[in-house]
């Protein structure tokens, strides 16, 4: 296999029109790479905030056989790859002098392209954050609930939305954008956060979900503001977004848990999610 079996475009048509079909085969592992073209399919690439994103695809005997797609400043995110196949992806780019901050991918491929990247490049990686992908078996809410109800944030919410999405961004270290107003007004636009309010109608957490792609759906992100947590409120607005999912027809509701947070981990599993994969973000 050779580098150059690697075809790369920046034109999300040209490359769906080759990967989709791939992408489709194992839709709750290649989630984010479902979500995230899906978003730039139908809104561009101002959606994550570049001129234009890098996508590419392998061939193995004339089909797309594995893919990835970059937008700076975030992390090269390959879909399941070999040994050879990260060796190979990772002297392609090296190759072109492309820049790379970091590789998210499945726990295996982000070792193996981490090591080759390291090789090509010279780049120190550190690890930034170990998930776990879960998808859901029965949903199951928890008893009792907290206090008060689910409902759909409306545009009166606009500005709670925005602060609590910095929040959220912040604390999982990522840079917070400067103007996040678009994330909020298509959420509720399309009625993608649910939010638990006290019986006072106070908001207390938010979850919010992606739109459906390939018969699948993301639950993110979900957050609590931290003097809030531990009285229940995120498992609520989780159960209740699960449940939307379930109600617009997917066929699989998946979310993602940081792996270093045994509280929300097990949360997720209480309410019927069950592990499938982990994943790695590694900084270069």
């Amino acid at each position: 296999m050779s580098p150059h079996d690697w075809h790369l475009t920046t034109d999300v048509n040209d490359f769906l029109a080759c990967a989709e079909g791939f992408l489709h085969s194992r839709p709750a592992l290649h989630t984010v790479p479902l979500s995230v073209t899906e978003a730039l399919r139908t809104r561009g690439p101002d959606t994550y905030g570049v001129t234009a994103p890098t996508l590419g695809v392998l061939e193995r005997a004339g089909e797309a056989g594995a893919a990835f797609f970059h937008t700076l400043p975030r992390r090269l995110t390959p879909t399941l790859l070999t040994r050879n196949e990260a060796d190979t992806l990772a002297a392609h780019l090296a190759g072109l002098g492309y820049p790379l901050t970091g590789v998210n991918a499945d726990h295996r491929t982000a070792a193996l392209f981490t090591e080759a990247w390291q090789r090509y490049t010279g780049a120190v990686p550190t690890v930034h954050e170990r998930e776990r992908l879960y998808r859901l078996d029965a949903l199951t809410p928890p008893q009792p609930l907290p206090q008060g109800r689910a409902r759909i944030a409306n545009a009166e919410d606009r500005d709670q939305l925005m602060v609590w999405h910095c929040e959220f961004i912040t604390d999982i270290g990522g840079i917070p954008a400067e103007d996040n107003h678009a994330w909020a007004d298509t959420r509720i636009a399309h009625g993608r956060i649910t939010l638990w309010e006290t019986p006072d109608g106070t908001p207390d957490s938010m979850a919010g979900r992606t739109p459906m792609v390939a018969g699948q759906i993301r639950v993110a992100p979900v957050y609590t503001p931290a003097h809030l947590r531990g009285r229940g409120y995120a498992s609520a607005a989780t159960v209740e977004v699960s449940r939307a999912a379930l109600a617009d027809g997917a066929r699989e509701v998946l979310l993602f848990a940081d792996m270093s947070n045994p509280t929300s981990n097990s949360l997720y599993q209480r309410i019927g999610y069950r592990p499938i994969a982990d994943f790695a973000a590694d900084d270069f």
